[in-house]
This record gives structure tokens, C-alpha cells and sequence, in this order.
């Protein structure tokens, strides 16, 4: 088979071998905005991020299967692929561990009030604040319940937390104690002490998140999204973390990087992060497990289809 992989893929370079080793061509391109380096049109499987951001993807007039690098697909023209019978597969559950970390990291970090205490540090000011939260007996809203809901709803209930999650599948599942469909999204929320969104993005969950949620939200609620930005609608958020009464921890925005005119850097409570919550050291083996396997099953299908 034919394979186009791109510099997405951190372990390609020690892989690509194996691969040809089984019998498949590989033309390699680092980054995904440059030319191609082969003909479109030749090419049966893709292993990349973005690359269709950049480059039609009706000239790749042989393409059976893509492989992406990424845990959602809201990169690629979904509707053409469904249309055109490719296999796709997503690096689902390679980012979940280091995220659920960093949803726990951000609202301990609101609770324990760190930002304080590394401003006194600064100032080698010894004062203490009792008025620290415990995670313990809070209730946790996870807006979101695929692996990465999943792996944050396993790490809060292992701190004692209620967990509540919201999904467009409302089925129960382990680590959660209740969870609600989509539409009841605000009544799931108005009872949370903590929110961590986890919502793929799709043209059903592009700015849930407006006025009428945050409206719900309890005072002093911590707001965590670590999913895509656009669920969120940025000028509603603001208005409700200039009112003080809501913590907020993002890592994902509308407009990336960040501006550096947006109010949201000068705002006292709220922690950002350059869209880093899926980074992790055990990222780049479960990454090579996903793709290989991805690569298999597109090939073994694609037989199927031949």
C-alpha cells in the first residue's frame, strides 16, 4: 500500500522501516503545509494531523483509510469522507491520562490556591489562608464522556468526589455516579462545584457553552476546558469571569494562540496554558501503538474492499 505519513506522527522515523519492511511504500513530509512530495492521486493511506487543511483531499482520488495523529476529527471534511467510504481512525485514548492529570492539576490549583502562594513566594511573604478547599465531597460535572471523560471521572472519584457526567449518550458508565443527556446539560451543571469540559467538537457542540450555562453555574465554580475552544463562546465567558464569581482553567481558545490584547491574560482567576494538556511522556508509545494498529486495520479493510 501506498502511505503518505507527516512529521504529526513523532515516532515515524522509527517505524517508517517496519512498514516497508512489510511491504508498503512510504513518502515521508514533515510539515504538513508544504508541498506535497509525491502525486495525491497515488497515495491509499494518510498518517497526519491537519494535512487536509492544506491540501484537497479530493485529489487523493485512491485514499481508502486516514490515520490521524489527533483525538478528534474536527479537522478534517468529515462529510467527504463519510461520502467517499474512507476508513478513519483517531488517536482515541493516547491523550486521555495526561489530560484528566491536568483537569485535577487545574482545580487543585484553584482550591489549594497556588497562585497566591507563589506570589507570596516571589515576595518571600510567609502568610497563611485556612480558607483552602479539599477536592473531597466535591461534586465534578464532566461535559463530555468519551476517554478523556472517562479518565477524568476515574481520577476525581478516586479523590472522593460526586461525579456527574453530560453526554449525547446518557448510558451509564464506570467512575460515574449519574449522567445526563446533552439537554440537560444546565441542570447538571448548576449542582457542580468544578466543571471540566471534554466535548469533541462538532456543529451540534459549537458554542453549547454561552450565557444561559454559565448563568447556572454556582458561585465560586471551577470552569476547566481542556477540549476545543469554539464549544465555548468566548465574549459570554468573559462576561461571567469579569463578575468574579467563576474560576476558569483554559487550555483551549477560539482563536490560537491566544491574543495578546485578550483580557482573559490579565484576569486574576483564571490559569492558561498554551493548549498543552495533552502533552505527556507516554504520549509518543501509545501514539505508535494507534497508528500501527490504525494502519493494519486500514490496510486489511481496504483488501476487503478491493
Amino acid at each position: 500500500m501506498n502511505l503518505l505519513i507527516t512529521g504529526a506522527w513523532s515516532g515515524a522515523d522509527k517505524l517508517i522501516p517496519v512498514l516497508e519492511r512489510s511491504g508498503h511504500t512510504v513518502v515521508f513530509m514533515q510539515q504538513e503545509q508544504d508541498s506535497l512530495p509525491c502525486s495525491p492521486a497515488a497515495i491509499e493511506g494518510v498518517v497526519c494531523n491537519g494535512l487536509f487543511l492544506h491540501h484537497d483531499i479530493s485529489l487523493f482520488t485512491s485514499l481508502r483509510f486516514i490515520q490521524l495523529t489527533s483525538a478528534g476529527a474536527d479537522r478534517v471534511p468529515a462529510a467527504y469522507i463519510k461520502a467517499h467510504h474512507i476508513a478513519l481512525y483517531t488517536a482515541k485514548g493516547v491523550y486521555s491520562i495526561p489530560m484528566a492529570e491536568h483537569a485535577v492539576m487545574a482545580v487543585l490549583a484553584f482550591y489549594r490556591k497556588l497562585r497566591l502562594y507563589f506570589d507570596n513566594q516571589s515576595k518571600c511573604l510567609w502568610q497563611k489562608d485556612r480558607s483552602l478547599r479539599e477536592l473531597c465531597g466535591s461534586t465534578v460535572c464532566i461535559i463530555g464522556c468519551g476517554s478523556v471523560g472517562s479518565a477524568c471521572a476515574a481520577r476525581f472519584a478516586a479523590f472522593g468526589c460526586r461525579v456527574y457526567g453530560v453526554d449525547v449518550c446518557a448510558a451509564q458508565q464506570p467512575h460515574f455516579d449519574t449522567i445526563f443527556d446533552l439537554k440537560n446539560l444546565g441542570e447538571a451543571a448548576s449542582q457542580a462545584d468544578a466543571v471540566i469540559v471534554c466535548l469533541p467538537l462538532t456543529p451540534d457542540t459549537e458554542g453549547v457553552l454561552d450565557s444561559r450555562f454559565f448563568a447556572r453555574l454556582k458561585k465560586g465554580c471551577v470552569f476547566v476546558n481542556i477540549s476545543r475552544g469554539r464549544v465555548v463562546k468566548t465574549a459570554d465567558l468573559l462576561q461571567a469571569l469579569s463578575k468574579q464569581s467563576l474560576c476558569a482553567a483554559l487550555d483551549v481558545f477560539e482563536d490560537e494562540p491566544l491574543p495578546a490584547d485578550s483580557p482573559l491574560w490579565q484576569m486574576k482567576n483564571v490559569i492558561l496554558t498554551p493548549h498543552v494538556s495533552f502533552a505527556g511522556n507516554g504520549n509518543a508509545e501509545r501514539l505508535n501503538d494507534v497508528v500501527m494498529r490504525g494502519i493494519e486495520d486500514g490496510t486489511r479493510n481496504s483488501q476487503k474492499i478491493v
